[in-house]
């Protein structure tokens, strides 16, 4: 007779309290991974700002060896002072694009560069970043905008 009011008598979770337990827990997630997305975006803006920041020292070694000319991304991954993740016209590193435009030196003008670090994915849940970069030979600064290609007119980071 024991055993069985022993039986009958235990305690556990019903359903609706594992039901209230796993909607926390959802809602936990949910807005853990909505902060989780914000710094990944954060931190690939940073990474964008300081990577455009070292393309403008990198450009000015660069020059200084060849003769006032400036170089695309193969060229200074090749002089070594460009990590081997930027070859090609349009790198993809950390959830940006950077592309650069390199126009060479003639009798009428100097050399001049100037380089844009777009995110891959601008909007949305995924988006790698909100806002997108700008610089130039002519700056010495780096610009940004919000939503739209950054330019030379755009206010500095």
């Amino acid at each position: 007779m024991n055993l069985r009011n022993r039986i009958r008598d235990q305690r556990g979770f019903n359903l609706i309290e594992l039901m209230i337990v796993i909607a926390i827990i959802g809602l936990l997630i949910g807005v853990g991974s909505i902060a989780w997305g914000a710094m990944i975006r954060s931190g690939n803006e940073s990474a964008a700002i300081t990577m455009l920041d070292r393309m403008r020292t990198f450009q000015a070694q660069y020059a200084s060896r060849n003769k006032g000319r400036f170089g695309t991304f193969d060229e200074l991954v090749a002089s070594g002072t460009l990590d081997g993740a930027y070859t090609g016209d349009a790198p993809v590193v950390n959830g940006y694009v950077f592309t650069m435009e390199v126009v060479e030196p003639t009798s009428a003008a100097p050399a001049s560069y100037k380089i844009w670090a777009d995110p891959q994915v601008p909007s949305g849940i995924t988006a790698t970043g909100t806002r997108f970069f700008f610089t130039s030979s002519a700056l010495s600064t780096i610009r940004a905008r919000e939503g739209e290609k950054a330019s030379e007119n755009d206010p500095s980071t």
